[in-house]
């Protein structure tokens, strides 16, 4: 059921530990993305799988087989790198055909091979192109066909799409969920960039420090993040530091630097106990806005805090206002335009109002 499994993997250089008591697995066919800050040790942890590292301790299994010891060029892993590495004193055929030649595949079969990867990645007739004459999209399916065309178990991918465009970043994000059911491989995906993880993934686990803080379906990471780090790192959130004034075991209430009173969902176990420092965390669309001077008051279980208009940042479908409030903070919730026009301004004084089911609580670090 597992191309590819880890068990209590750990990586030290010195006395540094880059990845710390790793374990994960990897269904057959699925797209596993690592998502973590650059220096979290997911590269690391890649290298350990494809083969340039040896782990210190653990074991990494690939179709059920440990391949501690295994060289790379023994292991059934093929890795994309965000460079591409594409061979310019070749074609686009003798650049997929390379590794084919190297496993002394006869003519015939590497031609049928090569037409075969060029078609499923929707280029074909392009084989005697030159490297050079292909767009940068192009270039990234050109690079996947390379390693897909000899059937690798799984597929490594580390931020391929780093060197690109923000408009064709987009767009090949869809491509490569697309490649990764047409070929039916394992892909396993590194990134810092959480809009790739959360679009092309069936599961993520979210790196921090050399350990996996949390792994889980997008959806899972996003509406029930299990630590601060994940809530903070997964998706936009609004954070508040305070301490807890009072609680009834699931809902705590508390006082934060600016005096104000939040009724916040506790996040997890243990429950938060009066003077506890916590952290609450609310994300941008679960606040909505009104003009202070329409005030009635908040319901209940519901959380109620003043602020000021401080900007507005319009970006279509995705624009956001900046509320300051009372502790000098600023509170990013989404904005929506009434037609067309922007029904807020700067300076207006407004109320924020968001439900204590939105709220998620965690004890403060240290």
């Amino acid at each position: 059921m597992f191309d590819l499994v880890c068990e209590n993997v750990i990586k030290r250089f010195g006395t540094f530990t880059a990845v710390d008591d790793v374990s994960f697995d990897v269904p057959s066919g699925s797209f596993f993305s690592i998502l973590g800050p650059s220096g979290c040790g997911k590269t690391t942890l890649m290298r350990m799988i494809a083969g340039f590292e040896e782990p210190a301790a653990g074991d990494i299994k690939i179709k059920g087989n440990s391949v501690l010891g295994t060289p790379p060029n023994k292991r059934n892993v093929k890795m994309v790198f965000q460079h591409l590495a594409l061979f310019p004193m070749m074609n686009v055929g003798e650049n997929i055909a390379y590794g084919l030649r190297c496993r002394g595949m006869a003519r015939a079969d590497i031609k049928r091979r090569v037409g075969d990867v060029l078609e499923r990645i929707g280029l074909p007739g392009v084989g005697d192109k030159e490297v050079d004459q292909l767009s940068g999209g192009q270039k990234q399916r050109i690079a996947i066909a390379r390693c897909m065309v000899l059937e690798p178990d799984v597929l490594l991918l580390d931020e391929p799409l780093g060197a690109l465009d923000l408009k064709l970043r987009e767009h090949m994000k869809i491509e490569l969920k697309l490649l990764q059911h047409q070929f039916d491989t394992t892909f396993l995906y590194i990134t810092h960039d959480q809009s790739e993880a959360l679009v092309m993934s069936d599961n993520v686990a979210v790196m921090n420090s050399g350990r996996f803080e949390q792994i889980g379906t997008p959806q899972e990471l996003y509406h029930h993040p299990n630590t601060a780090f994940v809530a903070g790192f997964v998706g936009d959130s609004n954070r508040w530091n305070g301490r807890v004034i009072s609680t009834d075991g699931e809902f705590a209430k508390i006082e934060d630097s600016s005096g104000a009173m939040l009724i916040s969902r506790r996040a997890g176990e243990p429950a938060p106990a009066v003077g506890d420092a916590v952290d609450v965390f609310v994300r941008p669309e679960a606040i909505r806005l009104r003009a202070k001077d329409l005030a009635t008051g908040a319901s209940s279980g519901e959380n109620l805090q003043p602020g000021t208009v401080d900007s507005l940042l319009f970006n279509g479908a995705n624009s956001r206002v900046l509320v300051r409030i009372g502790n000098d903070q600023l509170v990013e919730v989404d904005f929506i335009h009434a037609d067309g026009e922007a029904s807020l301004s700067q300076g207006d004084h407004v109320e924020m109002i968001w439900s204590s089911k939105d709220a998620r609580c965690y004890f403060a670090p240290g």
